[in-house]
């Protein structure tokens, strides 16, 4: 199952996600929040939990999110 982490998703932002997330509490939370999203999908994916349809659903619109929030920060 691959993954989609922030920075294989961002590749070209490595630097600027490593000085938001140090600089810019928002950026930080934001950041880990998406980090626990993603895993929690994952290990659903991945068959190490259990879920219904409609939350998994719940879970990737959030992630989607998350990352167009996360890419609006990045290319300010």
């Amino acid at each position: 199952m691959e993954k989609h982490d922030l920075l294989h998703e961002f590749p070209e932002h490595k630097d600027k996600i490593h000085d938001l997330k140090v600089s810019n509490e928002n950026f930080r939370k934001l950041f880990d929040e998406y980090h626990e999203v993603e895993h929690h999908i994952h290990r659903i994916n991945m068959g190490s939990e259990i879920a219904n349809d409609n939350f998994v659903h719940e879970l990737k619109a959030k992630l989607l999110y998350m990352k167009d929030e996360i890419y609006s920060h990045l290319n300010k």
